[in-house]
C-alpha cells in the first residue's frame, strides 16, 4: 500500500508544501493534472491523522466501516490507518490538507483549560466535522499563504495547526472528533492496539506498518500483540480475514472475488486454498448453500 503522506512529499510540483517541524505538512492541491494516484481506486495508508477542507470536486473514501463521499464544502478528519480512495478524473479536486501527528494533537489539547470529554469505544475511520463559518474561514484564509511568494514563519505555521485543533475541539457538534482526540490522550495502549487491528485487518499492510500505527517498534508490537490476542499477528490476521470472507459469502452479498478482495486477500488462489483449509469447503460452494 502507498503511504499517502510520503506520496504527497514526492510531488512538490503539484502541491506547494509547508513544513512545521519534521512531521507536520500542509499542502494546497488544485491543478486538475495533479494526479498523485493514477488509478481509479488507490490503496492508501497514512501513519498520521489528516484533516482537510474541500474547496472543489469530490472523492470517496472506502474503509472497513463503509464508504464516505466527500465533496465541496466538506471538512473531514481521517484517522490514521488504511483506506481505498476512489477518484473522479473528469473533475478537479481542490483541498486544503493538514497532516497532524498524535503527539501534536495531545500537546495542543493538554494546554486547553476546558476538560475534554471521555472517549468512546468506536470511531469512524472518516469523521465529518461541523463546517462552521469560523472553520471555513480558517481554511480559506490558508490560500493567502500558498499564493504568497515567501515562506511563512515556522512559529506562525505552528500557531495555525494549533488553531485548527482548538477550533475543532471547541465546537460541541464535533463530538466524535473530540472523543477521538481524547482517546489519543487517555486510552491504554491495549485499547489502541485493538482498535488499529480491528479497523485495518482487511488491508494489506506490512507488520512494520501496523506497528507504526500502534506507535510501537516492530518487536514491541509483536510482544504486545501476543500478550493481548494470544496469537501471532500473521495467524490472527488470516483468521480474521477468513471469518470476514465467510460472512460476506454466507450472506450472499458478494462474489468470491469480491469477498476475497474486501477481506484483504490479493491472490484469489491463495484465498481459496486458505479458505478450504480453514472451513473444509470451497468459497464457491458456500455460495451454493441454502440461506440459513
Amino acid at each position: 500500500m502507498v503511504n499517502f503522506q510520503e506520496r504527497v512529499l514526492q510531488y512538490p510540483q503539484y502541491c506547494r508544501q509547508f513544513n512545521c517541524g519534521e512531521s507536520l505538512i500542509t499542502i494546497f492541491n488544485c491543478p486538475p493534472e495533479a494526479r498523485l494516484m493514477k488509478n481509479k481506486f488507490a490503496d492508501l495508508w497514512c501513519h498520521e491523522n489528516y484533516i482537510f477542507y474541500v474547496l472543489e470536486g469530490k472523492k470517496i473514501w472506502h474503509s472497513s466501516h463503509g464508504s464516505f463521499e466527500v465533496g465541496e464544502g466538506n471538512c473531514v478528519l481521517v484517522r490514521k490507518g488504511a483506506i481505498i480512495l476512489e477518484q473522479f478524473f473528469d473533475i478537479g479536486f481542490c483541498v486544503v490538507l493538514f497532516f497532524i501527528p498524535d503527539a501534536f494533537i495531545c500537546d495542543t489539547l493538554k494546554k486547553r483549560p476546558i476538560p475534554i470529554i471521555k472517549p468512546n469505544q468506536q470511531y469512524s475511520p472518516v469523521i465529518a466535522l461541523n463546517s462552521t463559518e469560523i472553520l471555513k474561514a480558517f481554511f480559506v484564509s490558508m490560500y493567502a499563504y500558498f499564493s504568497s511568494t515567501t515562506e511563512p514563519d515556522q512559529a506562525l505555521l505552528e500557531l495555525k495547526f494549533r488553531e485548527l485543533i482548538l477550533n475543532i475541539a471547541g465546537n460541541p457538534q464535533n463530538l466524535e472528533a473530540i472523543s477521538y482526540f481524547c482517546s489519543l490522550m487517555n486510552e491504554p495502549q491495549s485499547v489502541s492496539l485493538d482498535r488499529v487491528m480491528n479497523d485495518n485487518y482487511c488491508f494489506n499492510l506490512k507488520l512494520e506498518q501496523y506497528a507504526i500505527l500502534c506507535n510501537r517498534s516492530l518487536s514491541a508490537f509483536k510482544r504486545d500483540f501476543k500478550k493481548q490476542f494470544n496469537s501471532t499477528p500473521g495467524k490472527w490476521l488470516l483468521e480474521k480475514r477468513l471469518q470476514q470472507a465467510m460472512f460476506l459469502l454466507a450472506n450472499k452479498v458478494k462474489t468470491v472475488g469480491e469477498a476475497a478482495f474486501e477481506s484483504g486477500f490479493e491472490n484469489l488462489s491463495h484465498f481459496s486454498r486458505a479458505f478450504k483449509d480453514r472451513f473444509g469447503i470451497s468459497p464457491a460452494a458456500v455460495k451454493q448453500l441454502p440461506a440459513s
